[in-house]
């Protein structure tokens, strides 16, 4: 799977190693291009997954403000109730496109 920001990968993963959430999936950390993800101070808590990290996604072609999100410091029952530890993993917005 890749995802891709106007063309540009921005990160690119097996899809075995892609979780699948809510109907995102959530890229591991290993498989983000260095240099492009910079941490938001957007705030945003899910009530059943923890607090988010948002961040703008970059490139020479362009940017996505809160383009991607992860969860750095998952509740316990998130990781039962998915099945997979996703700590740290980045979904990303519509801004971002993922393909198969």
């Amino acid at each position: 799977m890749k995802a891709l920001l106007n063309g540009v990968v921005v990160a690119e993963a097996a899809d075995e190693d892609v979780i699948r959430i809510e109907g995102n999936p959530y890229f591991p950390p290993s498989s983000l291009t260095e240099g492009v993800f910079t941490e938001s101070r957007t705030p945003y808590t899910c009530p059943w997954k923890g607090p988010a990290q948002y961040f703008d996604v970059t490139t020479a072609e362009g940017s996505a403000p809160d383009g991607a999100w992860s969860y750095p410091d998952l509740k316990p029952s998130a990781v039962e109730r998915v099945g997979r530890d996703f700590t740290g993993y980045v979904a990303f917005s519509p801004a971002v496109t993922v393909t198969p």
